[in-house]
C-alpha cells in the first residue's frame, strides 16, 4: 500500500520534513520536523512546524508519531513542540543513548538522562509501529551517526541523511560515532530493497548543474546513478572517497545549538533561576 506523503522543505537548513499518512484511516506521522532558529539573534520560532500542523488539521489527520531519523547536527528538532501540541509520540533509534553519552558532558547537560527517556519510543532493527492500515518498519542504518534509522512505510523509505539524491551522494561520516564503513553497509541495506521502492531523503543540497530542489528518488535510480554508492562501488573505494571528502568539510553552522536541543528530543534546556534559557557554546582554544 502507498502512504500519502507531503513534503515541507526548509531552505534555511535544506531539510525535508515529511507528513506521512494512511489514506484509508488518516493515521499520520511527521518525520524530521524543523524548529526555526536564527543564530545571529538566537531567535527561535515554530513557523515550519506549525505549517505541518496546519496541514494535519486541514486534512483531519490523526497524528500518532514524530519519527526522528537521528539526532540532527544541522537543524533543531521541533519534535517536542509537536508533541506538546498534539500528544504524538517521539520515536528515535535506540542507540540515541550513545549519542547522548557523547554530548551530555560536552554541554554539561545534567538535566538529560543518558537513557533515551527524553523520547517516547526507542526503536531498532525489525521493530514495527502501527499506522492505521499501514506499518512503520525500522531498519538500523548507522554510519552518519550510531543511532540513524530508516523508516519503511508501505512502498516508501525515509532514509534521513544516509542517502541523498543520486547526484549528491551520501551523508558525511566524520561526526563523533560516525563510521564510513558502517555507512556503506547501511546504504547497501537500503539499496537491497525492491527497486521500485520510493526513497525520501532528509536534505537536498543543490549540486553544481541543478537548480531545482528534489527529495524523492527510487532504489533503482540510486543503484544506477548515486555518485558515491552506485552498483559496482566497493566498500574500500567508498570509505576512501568518504573520508577524503569529509576531511574538507566544515562543521554545520547549527551543530552546537542543534545537538544540545536534539539530545533532549527537541526540548530546550531548563531555564535559569532568573527565567532565561541558554544554549551553551563550548569554546576550544587553538
Amino acid at each position: 500500500m502507498q502512504p500519502r506523503v507531503q513534503a515541507f522543505f526548509d531552505p534555511a537548513t535544506s531539510t525535508a520534513t515529511y507528513l506521512v499518512s494512511d489514506p484509508d484511516t488518516g493515521a499520520a506521522a511527521v518525520i524530521d520536523p524543523v524548529l526555526d532558529f536564527e543564530p545571529k539573534g538566537a531567535r527561535l520560532s515554530t513557523g515550519s512546524a506549525d505549517a505541518v500542523l496546519a496541514a494535519v488539521a486541514d486534512q483531519g489527520l490523526d497524528l500518532r508519531y514524530v519519527l526522528e531519523t537521528h539526532a540532527h547536527a544541522d537543524h533543531l528538532s521541533a519534535a517536542d513542540h509537536i508533541r506538546r501540541r498534539t500528544g504524538a509520540e517521539i520515536v528515535i533509534g535506540a542507540r540515541i543513548t550513545e549519542v547522548q553519552k557523547r554530548f551530555i558532558p560536552m554541554f554539561e547537560a545534567d538535566d538529560v538522562a543518558p537513557d533515551g527517556a527524553a523520547f517516547d519510543r526507542l526503536v531498532d532493527e525489525t521493530d514495527v509501529l502501527p499506522l492505521g492500515r499501514l506499518e512503520v518498519r525500522v531498519l538500523h542504518t548507522p554510519g552518519h551517526t550510531p543511532a540513524c534509522v530508516t523508516y519503511l512505510i508501505g512502498d516508501a523509505a525515509f532514509v534521513g541523511d544516509t542517502l541523498f539524491m543520486p547526484d549528491y551522494g551520501t551523508a558525511r561520516a566524520d561526526f563523533p560515532g560516525g563510521d564510513a564503513a558502517a555507512l556503506y553497509r547501511s546504504t547497501r541495506k537500503i539499496l537491497g530493497l525492491p527497486p521500485e521502492t520510493r526513497i525520501f531523503v532528509g536534505h537536498d543540497y543543490l549540486p553544481p548543474g541543478r537548480t531545482e530542489v528534489r527529495w524523492e528518488t527510487t532504489v533503482a535510480e540510486e543503484r544506477a546513478g548515486n555518485v558515491h554508492v552506485h552498483d559496482g562501488v566497493s566498500e574500500a573505494e567508498f570509505v576512501a572517497l568518504r573520508n577524503a571528502r569529509d576531511a574538507t568539510l566544515a562543521p554545520p553552522t547549527l551543530i552546537l545549538p542543534s545537538l544540545q536541543v536534539n539530545i533532549r528530543a527537541g526540548a530546550l534546556p531548563p531555564p535559569t533561576p532568573g527565567g532565561h534559557v541558554f544554549l551553551r557554546l563550548p569554546v576550544t582554544a587553538a
